[in-house]
C-alpha cells in the first residue's frame, strides 16, 4: 500500500531540479501512506513528475521500489494498492516471453500494459488500485482506479498544470494550488455526510470515479473518465440472468468463491490479521482465514463501556470459537474524543461518518502487531444487510394508502417522546418483545421512522433515510446541489425490485464515498493496509446474480452469508440485533464536547464565515442540548466541516505558499 502523486506541467517551464523538488514536496505529505521508502521520477522533456511513498507489503526488496519503469522503457508508473492475482498474470506473461527482475505486482502491471494495452490490462486485474501511468511513446498520462473504489485518486488542473494524488494534501502542496471551496459540493456533503465522486471540496478538483480510466494529453484538457467495468451493467445482467441453483448449491458456490477471495488477500510478506466485530461479515472473513491458515489468525476489536455501542463481547466469543489470537481494547470516552483533533488532517476534506473514530482506533490497535488487516466491509450492500432493505417496501405497502396528512400526524406523535424515552420503553418491555422488534438504539430508529411517514413514495422514503440534511441548498449559502446517482433518475438501472435498487444505489454511493473512504483514511493514517475480500469483483458479480430470496428471508438480511458462516460458527453466536460501528456522539455533545461544539457553532462565527445559514443550526443545537430531539448526525456534519475549515486555515502547505 502506498501514496502516489505527481503533475504534468504542459508549459514545460520548470527545470529538472524544480520538477524533482515539487514532486518530493508533494509526496512527502503522504508519508503516513508509505513510511518505508519514497521516490520521484521526472521527464524534463515533457514536464512530467511522479512521486511515490511506499508501504512495503509484497517484494520488500529494492526491486519493488517506485516510480518504476517498464522493461521496454515505454511506461513509468506510480501505483497504490494490490493486484491479488499478479502471480497468475505473471505466469501467463512469462509464457508470452516477458522476463521479471523482481517479484512485485507493480512489475507485472507494467508488463500487462506492454502486452495487452491499458484497457485490456486493467480488465485482467483482480485487486484494489489507483495508478498514474506515463506513456513515453504516445506522450499520454493515464489515471486508473479499481472497480468499486477502494483506493482514492484526486485530480485537476491548475492553470497549465495537471495535478493528481492519493489525498488532497498532496495537491495542496503544489506551489500554485488554489484552494477555492466548492459550495455545490458542500450541499452534497450536507446530504451525504461525505462528498461523493466525482466532486471534491475544492473547485476544479475531482475524484476519479471507481472503475474508470482517464487519459490526459496536452491538447485535451477536458478529457472525461471512461469506465472499463460497470456496476449498472452487472446489476442489470445479474437480475436478468439470475442464479437458478438450489440453496445448497448457492451456499457451496459462495463458500468456494469467498475462500478464494480471502486466500488471495492473505498473501503478504509482512504480518497479517483481521478486524473482528463479531458481526456476520467480519466473522465470515475471519472464519475463512482461519480455515486456510496453519497458525492462529490475529484478530482485533475495540469495546466501549456503553452496552448499546459495545460489540467486543460478541467478537470475543467468535474469536474463542475459531481459536484466533485475539486482542481487544476497551476504550474510554477520552480515548475516542482524543481522535477528534486528528480528523480534519486524516480525512483531508469534510467527512462526517462518526464511525470514523472507532475505525481509526481499531486500525491503530491493529497496526501495533500487523501491517495488513482484512475486513468484512461490503456485506450489507451485496447481501442485503441494512434494515431498510427489509422494511422500506413492506412499510410502504402497509401505509402508502393512508392519506399523507394522517401519516404526518402519526410521525409527530411518535417524536413527542425523546429517543432516550423510547429506549427506556423498549428496555422495560424487552422480555416480551419478539426478536424482530429487538433493536439496538430503538429510539433513534423510531424517530427515523417518524420522519419518513409523510413521504410520497418508497423511493422518496429511501432518499429521505439516506439523506442527513433534507434541503441542503437552504443551509449551504450560495449552493446549487448537483445531480448524483441518488437524485438523477436517468442514471438508475432497470431492476425488477425496489429493494434491489436500494442495494445498487448503496453499492455505488454510500459504499465508495463513505465506507471505503473511512476505512482507507483510518487505516492508512497509521500505515496499515486494509483489504476487503467481499469486494473481489467476482463476489460482486455473483452477488448480483442471487435472487432476493437468497439474501433476505423471513424478514432477515444476509441469509446466504449466514448459511456460509454457520458452517464455521454456531448460529447461537450470531443471533443478536444488528449494530453499527457507532459511538455515543449524542451524549458527548451534551457533555465533554459541548464547549468545543459551541465554539464551532457560534452564530457570529457562522455568519462571518458565510458558508451556512446559522438559524436552523442554532435551533437544532439548542433542541439537542435540551434533549428534545437527537440531532447528533446533523450536527456532526456541521461540526466536521467547521473543524476542517479551521484546520485548513493553518494548513502548512497553504502557509508556505502565502509566506
Amino acid at each position: 500500500m502506498c501514496g502516489i502523486t505527481g503533475f504534468w506541467d504542459i508549459s514545460r517551464q520548470k527545470n529538472p531540479e524544480s520538477l524533482e523538488e515539487i514532486a518530493q514536496r508533494m509526496s512527502s505529505t503522504l508519508l503516513h501512506r508509505g513510511p518505508d521508502s519514497g521516490g520521484t521520477w521526472v521527464d524534463e522533456n515533457f514536464g512530467i513528475a511522479l512521486g511515490h511513498r511506499r508501504l512495503a507489503i509484497v517484494d520488500l526488496s529494492p526491486e519493488g521500489h517506485q516510480p518504476m519503469l517498464s522493461a521496454n522503457g515505454r511506461y513509468a508508473i506510480v501505483f497504490n494498492g494490490e493486484i491479488y492475482n499478479f502471480l497468475e498474470l505473471r505466469r501467463e506473461l512469462e509464457k508470452l516471453g516477458h522476463k521479471f527482475r523482481g517479484s512485485s505486482d507493480t512489475e507485472v502491471m507494467l508488463a500487462a500494459f506492454s502486452q495487452w494495452g491499458l484497457h485490456s490490462a486493467v480488465e485482467h486485474f483482480n485487486g484494489m488500485f489507483a495508478f498514474a501511468l506515463w506513456d513515453r511513446q504516445e506522450r499520454l498520462l493515464h489515471l486508473g482506479r479499481d472497480r468499486v473504489g477502494e483506493k482514492p485518486l484526486y485530480y485537476g488542473w491548475m492553470g497549465q498544470t495537471f495535478l493528481f494524488g492519493s489525498e488532497l494534501k498532496a495537491l495542496r502542496a503544489y506551489p500554485q494550488f488554489q484552494a477555492e471551496i466548492n459550495r455545490d459540493a458542500l450541499a452534497l456533503y450536507l446530504r451525504h455526510n461525505c462528498i461523493p465522486a466525482p466532486y471534491s471540496i475544492y473547485q476544479g478538483i475531482y475524484k476519479l470515479p471507481p472503475a474508470c480510466l482517464l487519459t490526459v494529453s496536452p491538447t485535451a484538457k477536458a478529457s472525461e473518465p471512461i469506465p472499463y467495468w460497470s456496476a449498472k451493467s452487472v446489476a442489470e445482467q445479474g437480475t436478468t440472468y439470475p442464479f437458478t441453483g438450489s440453496d445448497t448449491e448457492a451456499i457451496a458456490q459462495l463458500d468456494a468463491l469467498l475462500r478464494d477471495a480471502v486466500g488471495l488477500r492473505m498473501m503478504a510478506d509482512v504480518p497479517l490479521g483481521a478486524f473482528l466485530s463479531g458481526g456476520i461479515d467480519s466473522s465470515t472473513i475471519v472464519a475463512l482465514m482461519q480455515a486456510q491458515s496453519s497458525h492462529r489468525v490475529k484478530t482485533f476489536t475495540i469495546g466501549f463501556s456503553e452496552a448499546s455501542y459495545n460489540e467486543a463481547k460478541y467478537a470475543k466469543a467468535v474469536a474463542q470459537h475459531l481459536g484466533t489470537d485475539h486482542t481487544e481494547l476497551y476504550l474510554t470516552p477520552e480515548d475516542a474524543i482524543g481522535v477528534i483533533p486528528k480528523l480534519p488532517t486524516l480525512y483531508d476534506e469534510p467527512f462526517a461518518d462518526s464511525s470514523q473514530i472507532p475505525t481509526f482506533l481499531v486500525s491503530e490497535l491493529t497496526r501495533q502487531q500487523v501491517t495488513v488487516s482484512l475486513s468484512g466491509d461490503a456485506g450489507d450492500e451485496l447481501f442485503g444487510g441494512y434494515n431498510r432493505y427489509c422494511w422500506v417496501s413492506n412499510l410502504w405497502q402497509k401505509m402508502g394508502w393512508i392519506p399523507q396528512d394522517f401519516r404526518k400526524t402519526a410521525g409527530d406523535i411518535l417524536t413527542r417522546l425523546s429517543t432516550d424515552s423510547w429506549d427506556q420503553v423498549f428496555t422495560s418491555f424487552d422480555p416480551l418483545l419478539p426478536s424482530q422488534l429487538k433493536q439496538a438504539n430503538p429510539g433513534d430508529k423510531i424517530h427515523k421512522l417518524a420522519a419518513v411517514l409523510a413521504v410520497l413514495n418508497e423511493e422518496a422514503m429511501y432518499r429521505h433515510l439516506v439523506s442527513h440534511c433534507k434541503d441542503p441548498e437552504s443551509l449551504a449559502i450560495g449552493s446549487s446541489e448537483p445531480l448524483t446517482a441518488l437524485t438523477n433518475d436517468q442514471q438508475k438501472p432497470d431492476l425488477p425490485d425496489f429493494t434491489q435498487l436500494m442495494m445498487y444505489l448503496d453499492l455505488i454511493t454510500y459504499l465508495p464515498d463513505d465506507i471505503l473512504v473511512k476505512v482507507d483514511r483510518a487505516s492508512m493514517g497509521v500505515s496499515l493496509e486494509s483489504r476487503i475480500p467481499l469486494l473481489d469483483h467476482r463476489v460482486v458479480e455473483f452477488a448480483w446474480r442471487l435472487p432476493l430470496s437468497l439474501k433476505i428471508r423471513n424478514g432477515q438480511g444476509k441469509w446466504l452469508l449466514r448459511q456460509v458462516l454457520s458452517q464455521y460458527v454456531p448460529n447461537s453466536l450470531m443471533e443478536r440485533p444488528k449494530m453499527g460501528f457507532a459511538i455515543p456522539i449524542d451524549k458527548w455533545l451534551q457533555g465533554s464536547l459541548r464547549d468545543w461544539a459551541e465554539a464551532l457553532l457560534d452564530e457570529s462565527r457562522l455568519q462571518q464565515e458565510g458558508f451556512f445559514n446559522p438559524q436552523p443550526i442554532r435551533q437544532k443545537w439548542e433542541e439537542h442540548l435540551a434533549e428534545k430531539r437527537n440531532w447528533q448526525y446533523y450536527l456532526w456534519d456541521i461540526l466536521m466541516f467547521q473543524s476542517w475549515l479551521e484546520a485548513s486555515k493553518t494548513d502548512p502547505c497553504q502557509e508556505e505558499k502565502s509566506s
